[in-house]
């Protein structure tokens, strides 16, 4: 995901439909701070 500016957050629809939070990467976080998120590193 490179960003989320929706009002209730594309990440949280995502998780509700059951992605699994190791399958969404979260692009707008650098490199160096994905692998603290809980979400994938790339």
């Amino acid at each position: 995901m490179q960003r989320d500016e929706t009002e209730d957050g594309v990440t949280r629809e995502l998780l509700e439909a059951g992605i699994p939070k190791q399958d969404i990467v979260l692009a707008f976080h650098p490199e160096d701070v994905r692998p603290y998120t809980g979400y994938a590193i790339a």
